[in-house]
């Protein structure tokens, strides 16, 4: 077998990510070990429709159209959009992602207000959404893909946690484009951390690290990163990977993303079960009758893979 290019791993990352969600979604915040005792695969269940995919999926995609249409990071354009989906009452939608889309406050100010008045925005729902713009910041390196993906994440999350999780997935994802190692990466990337995260990131990412040891539920954004970091480090193919990642049950639907997009972009688009991608779909709430299919996605990750090139 050839080795996937790094287009093959950009659309495995775009679409590995909405596989993952799909495939978790019927699952999520039930117990460990479902999909394995039931061996259902993307045939719905749990509010969900066979192949379907969540907000992880829907918010991706804004955010990718965004930077597509506007040829760079439009923060108060990526806002709006998602304050359309959310308008568009999406089957699914975090309680901190909501309240900080609908509490009426500007693009700049709503998350951080959010997070003064809770103290608590380190859930996953930024991390869920990044394997797009992770795919179209890889080309500019290190410095600019971890600082695109703090910006993007602190719209709806106030806690600079969720910031340096999703700066490192997006790092992880830029390392496995370009046909690295992303688990050898794991020590340099986490000297790019802010200092104040970085002591806690490297206990969830660490080799003798499983989720049996999370101290949260997966739902918040060290436990969700550091499974997925941890099912790609203990398997040894895409499916195997997701499968994994699902049966821990918990967030389901968004460890399986954050793992799809990792293991799609370090095995590629050709690793993604034909009968997971031929099941797939993604509508847009808020976005007229707009259904994305497996089909769409891949042309949107090749898409981000030559825009961000230039």
């Amino acid at each position: 077998m050839t080795a996937p290019t790094r287009l093959d791993r950009a659309v495995g990352a775009v679409l590995g990510s909405a596989a993952g969600d799909a495939l978790g979604a019927p699952y999520e915040f039930g117990p460990a070990g479902q999909l394995s005792a039931q061996g259902r695969e993307m045939r719905g269940g749990g509010g969900w429709d066979p192949g379907e995919a969540t907000d992880d999926t829907q918010m991706a995609v804004l955010v990718a159209e965004s930077l597509l249409e506007h040829g760079g990071l439009e923060l108060p354009d990526v806002f709006a959009r998602f304050q359309r989906w959310a308008a568009g009452d999406p089957k699914d939608i975090g309680l901190q992602t909501q309240d900080v889309l609908t509490n009426g406050e500007p693009w700049d100010l709503a998350a951080a207000l959010h997070f003064q008045v809770n103290a608590r925005a380190a859930g996953n729902g930024s991390l869920m959404r990044a394997a797009g713009s992770a795919v179209y910041f890889s080309a500019a390196g290190r410095e600019a893909t971890m600082d695109a993906a703090r910006r993007i994440a602190a719209l709806t999350h106030g806690d600079r946690a969720a910031w340096e999780g999703t700066a490192i997935l997006h790092e992880l994802v830029r390392v496995a484009l370009d046909g690295a190692d992303p688990l050898a990466a794991v020590p340099s990337v986490l000297d790019a951390v802010h200092p104040d995260h970085r002591e806690r990131y490297g206990r969830v990412l660490a080799p003798d690290w499983h989720p049996g040891l999370a101290t949260e539920f997966n739902g918040a954004v060290w436990p969700c990163l550091g499974s997925a970091v941890w099912a790609l480090r203990t398997t040894t193919g895409f499916a195997e990977a997701v499968r994994a990642a699902v049966d821990l049950g918990g967030d389901t639907d968004t460890v399986a993303a954050v793992t799809g997009a990792l293991a799609g972009a370090r095995y590629g688009q050709g690793a993604v079960p034909a009968h997971w991608s031929a099941a797939l779909h993604v509508p847009l709430p808020g976005f007229g009758e707009r259904v994305l299919d497996a089909d769409d996605l891949r042309a949107l990750a090749q898409r981000l893979a030559a825009a961000g090139s230039r």
